[in-house]
């Protein structure tokens, strides 16, 4: 072992004379668009041969009763290999992401190169109704910042491997470069700039090649567009794009309440909740059951009908009234079963249900529409393509990866423009009443998202604990002014914390507020501390985000501000100053990646 981390070394070396580190960076682009696809694709064949097996034979004529149980075996078996295994959270997957770039400086645990893949597969292969996107991102992105790691890169070139790395799994598993581009610009928040566009664009291209050679060529859902688009439509396609928003918004919110409503509960608890209402809405709603993508193919093809099939409503196939309302059902539940997988412990992420919730939504929106005789007639299949895009820009907040993807996964490059009028539209809808993504919004809430707001970004990535100056020579509150007059003449600093024996900061003594009497030594025995001691203007609690620093600074127009623990304890101080100069360095170290 020994030997070989010897020769590692010695290549490391070797490397560094005879390789430029531009030329390095796009070969190591290569290797994890190449290792990103392998994992997708791995990913996706299990998925296909676990739901193959489970439901090959299953009579699509009447309800099915393993529905109420592959679910729960499959969430169940994900939870305790997480639990018992991993030993790690390895939920959300591209919150993940972003927190390490945010906050980790690009570094993922070296397990979710693989932990992801198996959990998700576990729980979509029985039945989980999520998709295998997000876990494969992260895999992608674990592959990119650990290999950066084994080649000892820096923190930029880290960042842009897992950007590489996301990039490469979404092209990867979609067939789809440009979407895989646009995922990390628009989801990920990576700028995008001459440095990074070339290993980007191999990382993606490599992926989207390899997953061509060993998935085939085809798009991944199979669409001919029978009925061109007509200018006419557009009104049409901006009020979907309006809809697509609202629902993105209610997915968004109710992810999010129910992610606050289980949180509190301990393991078995969720699981007992999670199953339950996974497995009934199941075996109600059949379309629930995976992924959604073959449920997808038949709306895209005209098969509507057969979204009732192996359910108790089959027999309402052929009413107009019950396909609409089952449809509708499927819709507003959707959500609760994406989060009863992942809340029962399973491992999946919203790609697949943006997609398939869009899809629903569109159809819906079409059918109905035409049932009127004052509207024009919708295509249902354009509108139902359309609703994938919409509701992907809204929920991911990314419109331009709504349009690449869904251009790309159907081959509706036709429909190129109203592609990106649904997008645009559902996305300014969303924005309006929150601006974050599903991903971002947890963060965001506390301050630890790196966003393209350079200002923002940079005040993210400064490190509080190397901002914090601790040369404060601290005071008791019974100290007498000469034993204060004595400090001062070994202090740097004009400004001396107040504590007592448990270390709570009580005040702050300002030479200012003594200057008129520290040069009397008839008064040195008669003031104490607790007599001139003031209150500070403010207190910065230690976890304070540096945005929030920032603007306490601004409001009370101090340049001195002293740190606190969560029990009041004095810790130490912050200046406007060293924020400065600390910005200065972040600042000129993130330009120098542009």
């Amino acid at each position: 072992m020994e030997d070989i981390k010897q020769i590692f070394y010695k290549f490391l070396l070797w490397r560094e004379r005879r390789i430029k580190e531009k030329h390095f960076v796009l070969f190591l682009s290569f290797l994890v668009g190449l290792c990103s696809a392998a994992a997708a694709i791995i990913l996706k064949k299990l998925i296909h041969l676990m739901q193959q097996l489970l439901t090959q034979n299953m009579d699509v004529s009447q309800a099915n009763f393993l529905f109420l149980l592959y679910p729960v075996i499959g969430i169940l078996l994900s939870g305790l290999f997480v639990k018992y295994m991993v030993r790690d959270d390895i939920s959300h997957g591209v919150t993940k992401i972003l927190y390490a770039i945010s906050q980790r400086k690009s570094r993922i645990k070296s397990h979710n190169i693989w932990s992801s893949t198996v959990a998700s597969s576990v729980t979509i292969g029985f039945g989980g109704s999520v998709g295998a996107e997000a876990p494969v991102v992260l895999t992608g992105a674990a592959i990119g910042s650990n290999l950066g790691r084994l080649f000892h890169m820096e923190q930029k070139t880290l960042m842009l491997l897992v950007g590489c790395g996301a990039g490469g799994a979404i092209a990867g598993i979609f067939k789809a470069p440009i979407a895989g581009l646009m995922f990390v610009i628009e989801v990920l928040m990576l700028d995008l700039t001459t440095a990074s566009v070339m290993p980007l664009l191999i990382s993606t291209v490599t992926a989207a090649t390899t997953s061509y050679i060993f998935m085939g060529t085809e798009a991944m859902f199979k669409f001919s567009q029978t009925e061109p688009f007509q200018l006419e439509r557009i009104p049409y396609v901006l009020l979907l794009g309006i809809v697509c928003g609202l629902l993105s918004l209610y997915v968004t919110r109710m992810m999010s309440n129910v992610e606050d409503f289980l949180r509190p509960l301990g393991y078995w608890k969720k699981f007992i909740i999670c199953g339950a209402v996974l497995s009934l809405l199941i075996f109600l709603l059949p379309p629930l059951y995976g992924e959604g993508y073959d449920s997808i193919g038949l709306l895209l093809n005209g098969h509507y009908a057969d979204l009732l099939n192996k359910s108790l409503f089959y027999n309402w196939q052929s009413s107009y009234f019950g396909l609409l309302f089952f449809m509708l059902l499927i819709v507003l539940t959707k959500v609760f079963a994406s989060s009863a997988t992942n809340g029962g412990g399973g491992c999946g992420g919203v790609f697949a249900p943006s997609l398939f919730l869009g899809c629903v939504l569109g159809f819906i929106f079409a059918h109905t529409s035409n049932s009127f005789d004052f509207t024009r007639f919708l295509s249902e299949k354009n509108f139902a393509l359309l609703g994938m895009a919409g509701v992907m820009a809204g929920i991911m907040h990314a419109p331009l990866l709504g349009v690449f993807l869904i251009a790309e996964l159907t081959g509706g490059y036709d429909l190129f423009l109203p592609l990106l009028i649904v997008s645009m539209s559902s996305y300014l809808t969303i924005i309006a009443f929150e601006p974050h993504s599903i991903y971002a919004m947890r963060l965001a809430k506390t301050g630890e998202l790196l966003t393209h707001h350079k200002d923002k970004a940079v005040l993210t990535l400064l490190n509080t604990e190397g901002i914090i100056e601790r040369d404060f020579i601290t005071l008791g509150p019974d100290m007498t002014l000469g034993d204060v007059v004595k400090a001062i003449g070994r202090s740097k600093r004009n400004a001396f914390p107040v504590i007592n024996k448990d270390g709570i900061l009580l005040g702050i003594v300002q030479l200012d507020n003594i200057r008129n009497i520290m040069f009397r030594p008839e008064l040195y025995d008669r003031f104490r501390v607790d007599k001139f001691m003031v209150s500070p203007t403010a207190k910065i609690p230690v976890d304070t985000p540096m945005d929030k620093v920032m603007q306490i600074f601004d409001d009370t127009k101090a340049w001195n501000l002293p740190v606190i623990d969560a029990q009041g304890r004095y810790i130490g101080f912050m200046s406007k100053s060293k924020i400065f100069n600390s910005y200065r360095e972040v600042l000129v170290d993130t330009l120098s990646a542009d």
